[in-house]
Parts: C-alpha cells; sequence; structure tokens
C-alpha cells in the first residue's frame, strides 16, 4: 500500500481540526484590528475623525469574520458539519472558551451596570467608545448614542456577518438559508433601523409635532415587560392613531397573532425566525450549540425554572397595570377590581381548558406544577383586598417590576444568556429563562400542528442530532423508535435534520390526529401492525 494514502487513524468521529491556515490567520488579525479600535476607545482615545474610525473598526470585523468563514466552508462539501468540535479549545469549554465567555459577561455587566465607562455623559458630550458611535446615531435617529445604541449596532453586525458563516456553513439546506435570512431581515430591519427612524419622526410634522414611543416592532409581551407600564401607555396613546395602532398591535400579537402562529407552524415561527435572542443563538452561538446539556436532570430543572419565570412576569405585569388603573367607574371603563376578575377568569379558562382536555398530553409533576402555580395566583390575586393603595400581591409593583427587570431582564437575559454561550451553550436563556418561549412551547405542546416526524428504520444512531440539538432534546432517542418529536422546548431550528446523514428526520405540519404517539414498544400482541401502519 503506498505510504501517502495509508491512513493510520481508526477514529471513527473524523480528525481533529488542523491547524488555522494563512488565509485564516490573516483573517483573524484583520478582525482582531477591527476590535482593538473599540477597545482603544473604551480607554478614552481620541479618534479625530470618528465616523471614519468606526467605518474602519465595524469593516474590518465584519470583513475579517466573513473572509474566516469563506476560507473554514467555502471549499467543503455541503453537509455534515461534524469535523472536530470536541477538538477545539473554543468549543468545547477549553481554555478560549472560558476567556471569550468571561469577556462577554463582563461586557455585559459593563453595558447594564456601568455604560459611564464606556463613555456614556449624562447631559453631555460622550466620550470613547459611545463618542465613536455618535455619528451613526445622529445620522439614524437624531440623538446621541446610548448604550442601548452601542450594543443593538454591535448585536446587528453579528447576526450579519455570522449569519453569513452560518450560510456557508449550512448551504446545503434551503431551510436554513430560508430561516437564516428572515433573523438577519428582522433584526436588521424591526429590531434596529425601523425603531430608530421612528425617534427620528418625532417632533415631524407627520406627527403633527408629537412623539412615537421606541417600539421594536417584533417584540411580543412577555420579552417587552415594560410594554404595559404607565409611561409608556401614556406615550402610546399621546401619539395619535398610530400610537393607538401601535398599541393595538401589542395586545392583538399575545392573544390572537401568537396562538394562531403557533398552532400553523409551531414556535419556530417566533423562535427561530423572527427573535432577536434566538437570531443572535444561531448565527454567532452556532458554535457552541453541541455544549448544551442533554441530562434528565437539566431537563427538570429546565421545565421549573422557566415556568417559574412566566409565573413571575405575569404576577409583575399584573401588579404593574393594576397599580395604575383606578376605582371609580365613572372615570375608569377598566377598574382595578375588574381587571384582577378579567385575570382571574382567563386563567381558570386557560388552566380548566387544559386539565380537562389535555392533560394526558403532561407529565405528572407538570400536572402537579400547575395546579400548585394556579393555586398560588389565584390566592395573590384573593389578597389584593388587604393591600394598600398602589400595591397587590402584598409586594409593592415597583419592586416586582425592578426585581424581573434585573433579575431576568439582565442578570439572566443577558449576562448569563450571551455571556456563558462557551460554557452552557448558544440557547441557555431560551432554555432556562424566556418566558416567551416558555408560553409559546406550551401552545406547541398542547394544540400546534408543527412536529418532527422520523423514519426509525433508516436510523443508525449515530447520535449526530442529538449533538447538536441547541435545546438539549435527545433526538436520537425519539429517531431510533421513529416516534415524533413533539416537544415544548423545540424551537424547530431543523440542524437536527440537516445534520442527519440518512434523512431520517423532516419538519412537519399536518394533522393533529397522530402527532403524539408515545407507545412505540411492540411487545406481542399488545400492538396491531397492520393498524399502526395504516395509521402512519
Amino acid at each position: 500500500m503506498n505510504s501517502q494514502t495509508h491512513n493510520p487513524s481508526m477514529a471513527l468521529t473524523g480528525e481533529p481540526p488542523k491547524s488555522l491556515s494563512t488565509g485564516q490567520k490573516m483573517a483573524t488579525l484583520l478582525g482582531m484590528a477591527g476590535l482593538g479600535i473599540l477597545l482603544l476607545a473604551v480607554f478614552n482615545v481620541n479618534f479625530p475623525n470618528q465616523t471614519l474610525w468606526l467605518i474602519v473598526s465595524l469593516s474590518a470585523i465584519s470583513i475579517g469574520t466573513l473572509w474566516f468563514s469563506w476560507d473554514a466552508y467555502s471549499q467543503k462539501l455541503p453537509g455534515i458539519k461534524n469535523d472536530g468540535v470536541w477538538f477545539k479549545s473554543i468549543s468545547s469549554r477549553g481554555f478560549w472558551a472560558w476567556v471569550v465567555g468571561l469577556a462577554l459577561t463582563g461586557f455585559y455587566i459593563v453595558l447594564y451596570f456601568y455604560p459611564e465607562y464606556l463613555g456614556l455623559v449624562s447631559g453631555g458630550e460622550n466620550r470613547g467608545v459611545m463618542a465613536l458611535f455618535d455619528p451613526l446615531s445622529k445620522l439614524l435617529s437624531g440623538n446621541p448614542a446610548s448604550q442601548w445604541f452601542v450594543y443593538g449596532t454591535l448585536y446587528t453586525v453579528a447576526i450579519l456577518i455570522f449569519g453569513a458563516k452560518f450560510l456557508w456553513k449550512y448551504r446545503h439546506s434551503r431551510y436554513q438559508r430560508l430561516r437564516t435570512f428572515s433573523v438577519m431581515f428582522f433584526q436588521l430591519a424591526f429590531a434596529f433601523t425601523i425603531p430608530e427612524l421612528m425617534a427620528r419622526l418625532n417632533g415631524h410634522k407627520i406627527l403633527g409635532g408629537g412623539s412615537l414611543p421606541y417600539y421594536d416592532l417584533k417584540n411580543v409581551w412577555p420579552l417587552n415587560y415594560y410594554n404595559f407600564e404607565s409611561y409608556r401607555i401614556k406615550g402610546f396613546l399621546s401619539s395619535g392613531d398610530i400610537g393607538l395602532a401601535l398599541l393595538i398591535f401589542g395586545i392583538l400579537s399575545i392573544f390572537v397573532i401568537t396562538p394562531i402562529l403557533t398552532y400553523k407552524y409551531g414556535k419556530r415561527w417566533y423562535c427561530s425566525w423572527v427573535c432577536g435572542c434566538g437570531a443572535l443563538a444561531e448565527t454567532a452561538g452556532d458554535s457552541f450549540r453541541q455544549l448544551s446539556d442533554k441530562s434528565t436532570f437539566a431537563w427538570k430543572v429546565e421545565r421549573w425554572v422557566v415556568h417559574s419565570v412566566v409565573v413571575f412576569v405575569t404576577l409583575m405585569t399584573t401588579a404593574v397595570i393594576y397599580s395604575y388603573l383606578g376605582t371609580d367607574t365613572s372615570k375608569y371603563w377598566l377598574t382595578k377590581s375588574t381587571f384582577l376578575i378579567g385575570v382571574a377568569v382567563l386563567l381558570t379558562l386557560v388552566f380548566g381548558w387544559v386539565m380537562l382536555f389535555k392533560r394526558d398530553q403532561l407529565q405528572k409533576d407538570a400536572q402537579y406544577g400547575a395546579i400548585g402555580y394556579f393555586v398560588i395566583i389565584m390566592a395573590l390575586i384573593g389578597f389584593h383586598f388587604f393591600s394598600g393603595e398602589g400595591q397587590v400581591f402584598l409586594f409593592k409593583s415597583e419592586t416586582l417590576r425592578k426585581s424581573y427587570s434585573f433579575l431576568i431582564g439582565s442578570i439572566f437575559s443577558g449576562v448569563i444568556g450571551t455571556g456563558f454561550y462557551p460554557i452552557f451553550g448558544s440557547r441557555v436563556w431560551c432554555r432556562f429563562g424566556c418566558p416567551m418561549a416558555a408560553i409559546l412551547g406550551f401552545q406547541q405542546r398542547l394544540f400546534s400542528r408543527f412536529r418532527i416526524t422520523t423514519n426509525g428504520g433508516q436510523c443508525i444512531s449515530c447520535g449526530n442530532c442529538s449533538t447538536y440539538c441547541e435545546m438539549g432534546i435527545d433526538v436520537r432517542a425519539y429517531a431510533q423508535k421513529g416516534e415524533n418529536i413533539v416537544r415544548a422546548s423545540c424551537v424547530g431550528c431543523g440542524i437536527c435534520s440537516a445534520v442527519c446523514p440518512r434523512g431520517v428526520l423532516k419538519l412537519e405540519n399536518g394533522p393533529l390526529k397522530g402527532r403524539i404517539d408515545s407507545n412505540q414498544v411492540l411487545l406481542g400482541n399488545d400492538v396491531d401492525l397492520m393498524a399502526l401502519v395504516n395509521q402512519k
């Protein structure tokens, strides 16, 4: 045998990744140079032409990332990418993973709690990084940059450039291309550009001198948990017909639009096609998707934690709305008591429907948890008569709001949710903390047409599907049995299907009958095989 073609390795998982090519090293150097400009700005280096240096910085980061991605994936055959992720330090919780994780966590802590270190000056000229982004902010909205504008710009750039990387990596899958273009579009247009242009219209003759509230049109309660606070409601109502239309759209999104779309397409329509958190997880976080914990313990923790967050945000929102309503029926068409009764009736209807018609689709602990949460919420609503003015649930609404904003809105979704990508995987926030994902998952599990169908006869148990499931689902266990995958946590990203070498998995929207069939173990005469085949 020719020694030049002989491969002595007997590894079934492929060779460890080769060292970086010359192109990848040059691309990394270029990208780091762009980051270096931002870092110098953090230390108050004064750049004479801020517009030029901002363009240079973002261009260097973008071109470097795109160049690296092109060099890494353009010459590879399309298909499975199980090519050494567990050998790389950055993608296997190695040294560089911890470095990146600590750097991201530090950035989020400074962004949320110490923006003055980024150069934010209240009532004066910005310095540092803030000053570098001032020209772009003034171009779009007419206002100086805030820490949220800087974050939004970097967030959008990350989704666009890593989205291009994702497109090259999964170019063999039409579904992956479509949903990646979708999240890139919604982030760039709906989350970044349109809200800034809306701010620019404030005081314009089009609005009759009025103003519009800042509104990310793709965000739905409870993600925009602040949307029903007093100042937001006043802002909507003071903006005329446009503001009222935005308020009505926000309410319809909760009770009409979201359930209909989830019924037809599953939660993937939002979590994998629209949501900005999901967009960052799927693009910039793609290298870390295999780090999600697949253990049963993690699954149990996930369900209790994420549904506790839903209860928390429901109580907080109810308390906030209650706090600015009145009691005089001649002045308020919606009084405090009427509102609380309405909340209690709505929750009772949902709870009753689930317990009467969908109870068999819930695990025993889920049933007990639902009963426990329902009793607690009803009891707290009943306590409102014993609370002081402006209070409900025996707590001040402002205390609940600040607690939720700090613990969930800042620490969980930002510091942990994104900063811990290299440690816990890219969907740690979506899986353990996002109340929107939990609500959509509840709808998906109980009445959606979406499922992932499997062909167990073709499964070779390679485990690619489970490895790359960012939501910690053991997909292989379903595939081996030929069982439909209907999980509340599944975001329908479709990567399990994209990395399957046998085409076992398929994302479908079909009839509800036969959607959930957990009796896949065939024992003797317990199952009529022909009846089962005909059902399929």
